[in-house]
């Protein structure tokens, strides 16, 4: 088995485990560590297979096993329901939560062609399709629902950036402070964001990208779209700008989503989810400089995060 490098090496455990769940004669060839996970090391495993050809399969594990059990019970059932929905997501292979077989909790699932795009280059084309994928995993009605959402951010968690817009931030961390407004409940990704969704982009042709894959579902829950559209939007701001950020939920209706009826009710979702990203600046943005976008310094980042929260307030406050 030949590895990439140190990072990609597979521990033996895991090693065992992955090859009781290949096919007759089928090989491990190769183990390449995937960069952008924040929560789990990510390695693609290339399979030699009996005619000489080769596929792919991808193995999550969790090193910090605090949420392990929990997130890969729910990922694991993610993928198992998302199976031939038409949602793109990748097939379950085989789950492994408590450690029992590997050193660390870990999941083992097919890989799906495509990568991450993050540049600002064609963000005005993707938008609609991210817009347009969303709107297709909230209409699945599964026959189990996942659990209900949990917002661990409160008002007195919240990270207020220096030199922040003082009344906006003070504005915003009153909304939040009022209860959830009532809801009817959707399937949500619950992280969606351009970081979990891969796209193939012909090189010559940045406004001709399609999406191939969504991945990362270790988070799935039942409640509102706005809490997804409120992330993914988010995520854009920080990413291309504010603007973007506003565009997303337009984008969503537009696709045929349907938010909140009541103003107040949107601006509570995506203030409650700008200001949860202000708790973790560092680690959302740390992937997207380890993946080229070096600008995105924690305090760039922040700096766009305050005038996203600024601009909400302006807009629906």
């Amino acid at each position: 088995m030949t590895h990439h490098d140190e990072e990609a090496a597979v521990r033996p455990p895991a090693l065992a485990w992955v090859r009781r769940h290949l096919g007759a004669d089928e090989r491990i060839v190769r183990a390449e560590a995937l960069l952008g996970g924040s929560t789990a090391d990510m390695r693609r495993l290339t399979i030699g297979t009996p005619d000489g050809g080769t596929r792919d399969l991808v193995l999550r594990t969790f090193v910090d096993t605090e949420h392990a059990e929990d997130w890969l019970n729910r990922e694991a059932g993610a993928l198992t329901v998302l199976t031939g929905t038409g949602v793109p997501a990748p097939g379950l292979v085989a789950v492994d939560p408590t450690a029992a077989h590997c050193a660390y909790p870990s999941l083992l699932m097919t890989h799906l062609a495509g990568r991450a795009v993050l540049d600002d280059e064609g963000v005005e084309a993707r938008v609609p399709l991210l817009a347009r994928q969303l709107v297709a995993i909230h209409a699945l009605r599964p026959a189990e629902r996942p659990r209900e959402y949990v917002a661990l951010t409160t008002a007195d968690t919240v990270v207020t950036p220096k030199g922040a817009d003082a009344a906006a931030w003070t504005a915003a961390i009153g909304v939040i402070r009022q209860p959830a407004p009532p809801y009817e409940g959707r399937f949500l990704h619950r992280d969606f964001h351009p970081g979990n969704v891969l796209f193939d982009v012909p090189p010559a042709r940045p406004t001709a990208a399609r999406i191939t894959g969504v991945v990362d579902w270790a988070a799935t829950s039942w409640g509102p779209a706005d809490l997804d559209v409120a992330h993914c939007s988010t995520h854009l701001a920080l990413l291309h700008g504010p603007a973007w950020g506003l565009r997303f939920a337009e984008a969503y209706e537009e696709a045929g989503g349907v938010l909140a009826a009541a103003a107040s009710e949107r601006l509570y979702w995506r203030v409650r989810d700008g200001l949860a990203c202000s708790e973790e600046v560092r680690s959302v943005s740390q992937p997207w400089r380890e993946a080229g976008r070096t600008e995105l310094t924690t305090r760039a980042v922040e700096g766009r995060l305050d005038a996203y929260v600024t601009a909400l307030m302006d807009a629906l406050g």
